[in-house]
């Protein structure tokens, strides 16, 4: 992103940013079944951008794909936002800020961001899981933006999901400490003869709430990759449930928060 792009009176980026309407009727598919997809959030200059700045940082950390290596090499790379300024606009002040601050309430933090990527040739699948079991959020009502970067369909390994298997509730799985320093995936039991594929363009936009059940099967496209940036906001004053009950860090994006740390966390952060 050039220094020189500046918002407009809305505090807007209609140049990189699209801004697709959030009516009632998605706020009540989202509801009722616990995913939107919202279609269009990146124009194809915002795209073509990301694109750019995103894989710069990828090449510079991961290299080329390796067949040996471990599934977090190979598919993550967490706090995109501290290695793209386009990104870290899209992050704080991006079209799904507005659209948390609908799902979740007034007050608002930014808690994730990373890269979820499958580049052709990582046949790995990612087990069924909820983002709110990789980190327990509490309030439970944090949600998952995912923005294609590739058109993702059944072929490259587009997200999979349950329809209305949010209203379940937090999974009974406890991931360790010791699972985590270990990067162990999450792997739920699961019924998934109600699960549907979830294909998407380049620069379109799923949102999920975080009981979301939900999984991808690997890339089998020979020529194809399935590029994806993830983020998760979540409420304020969100705890981590698996730390006892410390203040999850994050952006402040909207409202207040009872916690200073969360008050102060990359307040210095541009965007």
């Amino acid at each position: 992103m050039s220094n020189a792009m500046t918002a407009d009176a809305r505090g807007r980026h209609p140049e990189v940013f699209t801004y697709p309407e959030f009516t009632s009727r998605e706020a009540n598919h989202y509801r009722e079944q616990g995913y939107v997809h919202l279609g269009r959030t990146l124009t194809a200059e915002g795209l073509q951008q990301v694109r750019d700045q995103v894989m710069q940082a990828w090449t510079a950390e991961k290299g080329a794909f390796d067949p040996q290596g471990t599934w977090l090499h190979n598919a993550l790379l967490p706090d995109i936002h501290h290695l793209s300024d386009l990104v870290r606009t899209y992050y704080f002040n991006g079209p799904m800020v507005a659209i948390a601050e609908q799902l979740i309430g007034p007050n608002i933090k930014a808690v994730t961001s990373q890269l979820t990527f499958k580049m052709r040739g990582n046949t790995m699948p990612f087990a069924w899981h909820q983002d709110n079991v990789y980190g327990e959020l509490d309030p439970y009502n944090a949600i998952t933006c995912l923005t294609a970067l590739d058109d993702a369909d059944v072929k490259n390994g587009c997200l999979r999901l349950i329809p209305g298997s949010h209203r379940e509730g937090q999974a009974d799985y406890r991931h360790t400490e010791e699972d985590r320093r270990a990067q162990r995936a999450v792997e739920l039991a699961v019924d998934d003869s109600r699960a549907i594929p979830i294909p998407m363009k380049a620069g379109e936009c799923l949102i999920f709430h975080c009981h979301m059940l939900h999984h991808s099967e690997g890339n089998r496209a020979k020529d194809r990759d399935r590029r994806l940036m993830l983020f998760r906001y979540a409420d304020a004053d969100a705890v981590e449930v698996y730390h006892d009950r410390r203040p999850r860090l994050g952006r402040l994006l909207r409202g207040r928060t009872l916690f200073p740390e969360v008050e102060t966390f990359e307040a210095d952060l541009s965007g």
